[in-house]
């Protein structure tokens, strides 16, 4: 098999010096397959999908993060070529839902002896999405957080912390309107999640998922009116999955637009943040990326 490796030159477990193309392409030898192993910076990731799909390649490998996966699955969606995962970022959601051994070795042997798998993948205004989107507080957390990590070299979980102090106090509330087939539903909230298939909403299995074909997205919205009930609703999912709560309202639909008076939003995705403008249109591509599963 003609197999293509991109690996995020940004990836944690590349910048710590764990991995290297030399020590990559020799796990892939010793499953007896001669790999390509690029490894580049993320601006580069969707450029060289494009030219590893026209080159023959028979599988791309992203090895990186959510986002690098994210990246390359824009890539190759909707086509034949199939993606294996190498998880080399700090949480690794994608990978860990389906059970992609977190181990590099263990990781490569997926991608050369594993079954491959039609998953689903969620889309928002032409940008695909592996596991979630998110709207309200949190993009803006995330953007101070990475920002924190690029100037004080904080980790991830501590940088997250300091920007959600930062953050939640100024941040108001989403006045959004959800439209599906022409019905419409206002809602005021922190807190909007898009899950691509079921997602259990606590702290200690955020991002776990059982299936990944239903065709359907999964829509979360915190019925947080103010900053005490938002907490209040973070201190529950400690203990309880909130989608199963009257904390949130929660939707099972193929595809809903999602309106705001703002002339921007900023839009969560798979561990990275972007700007888009309203309305939001969110739709489930069914069955619509091959991937290399154990």
């Amino acid at each position: 098999m003609r197999i293509t490796v991109i690996v995020n030159r940004g990836a944690g477990s590349v910048t710590s010096g764990e991995v290297d193309a030399e020590s990559l392409r020799r796990l892939f030898l010793e499953q007896g397959t001669e790999a390509d192993v690029r490894i580049i910076p993320g601006g580069d990731i969707i450029r060289t999908a494009h030219e590893a799909v026209a080159g023959g390649a028979e599988a791309v490998v992203a090895g990186g993060g959510d986002g690098t996966i994210r990246a390359v699955a824009s890539v190759l969606a909707g086509g034949t070529v199939p993606m294996g995962v190498l998880p080399l970022g700090t949480l690794n959601h994608f990978a860990r839902d389906l059970q992609i051994p977190t181990d590099l070795a263990g990781a490569v042997g997926v991608v050369t002896t594993g079954v491959v798998r039609a998953l689903d993948l969620g889309e928002v205004n032409g940008e695909i999405f592996v596991n979630n989107s998110v709207l309200g507080f949190y993009p803006p957390v995330v953007r101070v957080r990475d920002w924190q990590r690029r100037k004080f070299h904080r980790n991830k979980w501590l940088a997250t912390l300091s920007a959600a102090f930062k953050v939640l106090p100024k941040m108001p509330a989403l006045d959004v309107t959800v439209e599906v087939q022409g019905l419409k539903v206002h809602r005021t909230s922190h807190f909007l999640f898009v899950g691509n298939n079921e997602y259990e909403m606590n702290a200690f299995s955020y991002g776990a998922r059982n299936r990944f074909d239903s065709g359907s997205l999964y829509l979360y919205i915190a019925k947080s009116p103010t900053r005490l009930r938002l907490l209040a609703l973070t201190l529950l999912s400690l203990v309880r999955d909130l989608g199963k709560t009257e904390g949130f309202d929660s939707w099972v639909l193929p595809e809903f637009t999602i309106d705001t008076p703002a002339a921007s939003l900023p839009v969560y995705l798979d561990g990275e943040v972007t700007t888009m403008q309203p309305p939001l249109r969110y739709r489930t591509c069914p069955r619509n990326l091959r991937v290399i599963l154990p």
